[in-house]
C-alpha cells in the first residue's frame, strides 16, 4: 500500500507537471499581478493613460522607463499590475514579458488538457459559495474569522489562476455562466446532501433580503443599480454579494482581482460591482473598522474604473455617475444639522455635522475616490457636464458642505479642549469637493467646451442664490455679533471662482459673459470669502 506521504508527493509532482505544461501554452498579454496593502509598486506618468495606473516591481524593471516621470510608492489600498493593458498604459511602457509580443509562436491548446479542470472547477467554486452561505449569520465581529477559515481554499484557487491564461479562462467561464449557476441550484440535486444545500440556499436568500438597501429619490428608483432587490444569476454575482456582506475580505478580493486580465470577466465583474455599489455606504456605516474597509473597497474599485471605455460603458448603461452621487448624498443626508450662520431663527439651510463618526472615520472616502477616478476620463467628465440633473445633484451635495463647522469665538471663558472637528471638515472639503473640481477643470482647456463651462457657472450661481435665501442673507453687511462666528467652508464659492478663472484664462471668454447678470448678488457673494480672509 502506498503511504500517505508518497501519495502526496506523487500528487505534488503531477500538479507541478500540469502547471508547467499549461504555462507552455500561456499567451497572456497582461500581467495582472495583485498585491495587498503596504507593498512597493511603481507609477509612470509618462506611460500612464489613467492617473491610477500602477505596475509591479518586476514589470517596471523589465520595461524601459529611462528619463520617464515615474515614482515608487508604498501602496496603501493594494493594487494590480497594469502592464500589458493598453486601456490603462501606453504599449511602449510594457515590459518584455507582456503585450502583443507575448502572443506570438504559441501552439494551440490540446482539447483534452483542460477536460478535468472544466468538470471540477464549477464544483470548487460552488463549494466556496457554500462556505459563505453557511456563515451568512456571522456578525461584524466574526466576519474576519469566517473569511480566514476559507483562506487556504482561496489561495488554492489563486494558484490555479496563476497557471496561466488557459486555466484562468476555465475559471472565468464558470464564474460568469448562468447555466453553471442554475445547474447548482438545489432543486436539481438529489443526494444525501440536498437537505444541507437547501438549508444553505435559504440562508443565502435570507441574507440577501436582510441586506441594507438604498432609498434613492423617487425619480431614480427605476435605475437598475438602485433597485431594492438584489438578484443573482451567476456565481460571480453571488461572490460579489458575499464580498460586500463580509466587508471585502482580503483573500476574496485578491481572488476576484487575479482574473482581471480576462477582459470579458473584467466587464462582468465591473457590471456586477456597479449593481451592488449603492450598498457601500451602509457597509461602511456598519463596519467596526471603516478605515481598513475603505482601503479594500478602493483596492477593487480602482482596478475597475481606471479603464476609460469600460467606465463610460457603465455610465451609459447603468447610470454609474447617478449611482455614485446619489449614494454619497444618501450617506451624508443622515448626518445633517441646521446651519447656524447669521440668524439661526431665519436660517433653514442644513449642513453636515462634522462631529459625527462618518466624518471622523472618512467613511465617504471610497465614494469620492471612485467619483474622482471616473471623472479623470474626459469622455465621462463630458457626460457629467452635459447632464443638467447630474450637475444639479452634485451642487445639492456641495450645498451640504457650504458653511459647515461654524466656529464661534469664545470671549467669556477659557476653552480647555479645542474640538477636532475642523480636521474632518477640511479633509471632507478637500477630498469630496476640491479633487473632483480639479478633475473636471482639467478637461476644459480651450474654447471647444466653452458652452459647458458657462453652463456649470450658471448652475453654480443659481445654487448660490438658493443658499443665500436659505441662510436669509439679503444685504452685504455683517453685524457685530456675527463677527464672532465664521465658517471656512464655501465650496460653491470655490467652484464659481475656479470655473470663472478657467473660462477667462484658458477658454477665451470675457468676464461679462460669465459673471452673474444680477449685479446685486456679487457683493453678497464676496462677503463670506472676505470674512474667511479676515478670520
Amino acid at each position: 500500500m502506498i503511504s500517505f506521504e508518497l501519495r502526496e508527493h506523487v500528487l505534488q509532482q503531477r500538479n507541478k507537471a500540469l502547471s508547467l505544461e499549461m504555462r507552455s501554452y500561456d499567451n497572456h498579454a497582461k500581467c495582472g499581478l495583485v498585491w495587498v496593502p503596504h507593498v512597493v509598486a511603481y507609477r509612470c506618468r509618462t506611460c500612464g493613460i489613467s492617473p491610477c495606473m500602477s505596475i509591479c516591481r518586476d514589470c517596471f524593471k523589465k520595461g524601459n522607463h529611462t528619463n520617464h516621470d515615474f515614482n515608487m510608492f508604498l501602496s496603501q489600498a493594494g493594487g494590480a499590475c497594469d502592464c500589458g493593458d493598453t486601456s490603462v498604459m501606453k504599449a511602449e511602457g510594457f515590459c518584455s514579458d507582456h503585450g502583443i509580443n507575448n502572443r506570438v509562436n504559441k501552439e494551440p491548446v490540446p482539447a483534452n488538457l483542460l477536460a478535468v479542470a472544466e468538470a471540477i472547477m464549477p464544483k470548487l467554486l460552488f463549494r466556496l459559495l457554500q462556505h459563505f452561505r453557511e456563515h451568512s449569520d456571522a456578525t461584524s465581529q466574526t466576519f474576519n474569522l469566517a473569511a480566514h477559515l476559507c483562506e487556504e481554499f482561496t489561495n488554492m484557487l489563486i494558484d490555479l489562476n496563476n497557471m496561466g491564461e488557459i486555466m484562468r479562462k476555465v475559471m472565468t467561464r464558470a464564474l460568469i455562466s448562468k447555466e453553471v449557476y442554475s445547474c447548482n441550484d438545489v432543486s436539481t440535486l438529489s443526494s444525501r446532501h440536498t437537505k444541507v444545500l437547501r438549508r444553505n440556499r435559504e440562508k443565502y436568500e435570507e441574507a440577501v433580503n436582510r441586506f441594507p438597501r438604498p432609498e434613492p429619490p423617487d425619480d431614480y428608483k427605476d435605475l437598475p443599480a438602485l433597485g431594492a432587490k438584489l438578484e443573482h444569476t451567476t456565481l460571480l454575482e453571488e461572490f460579489i454579494f458575499w464580498t460586500f456582506k463580509f466587508e471585502f475580505p482580503q483573500n476574496l478580493v485578491c481572488f476576484l482581482l487575479n482574473m482581471l486580465p480576462d477582459q470579458d470577466y473584467k466587464e462582468h465583474l465591473t457590471r456586477t460591482f456597479v449593481m451592488h455599489y449603492s450598498r457601500i455606504p451602509s457597509v461602511l456605516e456598519m463596519s467596526r473598522d471603516p478605515d481598513t474597509l475603505s482601503n479594500r473597497v478602493v483596492h477593487m474599485s480602482v482596478q475597475l474604473f481606471s479603464n476609460e471605455s469600460l467606465a463610460l460603458k457603465m455610465v451609459k448603461e447603468l447610470s454609474l455617475l447617478h449611482v455614485m452621487i446619489i449614494s454619497l448624498r444618501l450617506m451624508m443626508s443622515k448626518i445633517l444639522i441646521q446651519n447656524t450662520l447669521h440668524d439661526p431663527a431665519k436660517n433653514f439651510h442644513f449642513v453636515i455635522d462634522c462631529t459625527r463618526q462618518v466624518m471622523k472615520d472618512h467613511c465617504y472616502w471610497p465614494l469620492v475616490s471612485d467619483f474622482n477616478n471616473v471623472l479623470s476620463h474626459e469622455s465621462v467628465a463630458l457626460v457629467f457636464l452635459r447632464d443638467d440633473n447630474l450637475i444639479d445633484m452634485w451642487f445639492q451635495f456641495l450645498s451640504m458642505l457650504q458653511g459647515m463647522n461654524v466656529n464661534v469665538r469664545e470671549t467669556a471663558s477659557h476653552v480647555e479642549f479645542e474640538p477636532n472637528s475642523y480636521y474632518a471638515a477640511f479633509s471632507c472639503e478637500l477630498e469630496a469637493s476640491a479633487y473632483p473640481m480639479w478633475s473636471i477643470i482639467s478637461h476644459l482647456q480651450d474654447g471647444k467646451h466653452a458652452h459647458l463651462a458657462k453652463k456649470i457657472i450658471n448652475d453654480c450661481v443659481t445654487t448660490l442664490h438658493e443658499w443665500l435665501d436659505a441662510i436669509y442673507y439679503q444685504e452685504p453687511k455683517i453685524s457685530q455679533e456675527e463677527m464672532l462666528q465664521a465658517s471656512f467652508h464655501f465650496p460653491l464659492h470655490r467652484y464659481l471662482a475656479a470655473f470663472v478663472c478657467q473660462a477667462v484664462t484658458k477658454m477665451g471668454m470675457s468676464l461679462s459673459e460669465v459673471l452673474p447678470t444680477r449685479s446685486y448678488i456679487l457683493p453678497l457673494l464676496m462677503m463670506h470669502p472676505l470674512r474667511v480672509q479676515v478670520s
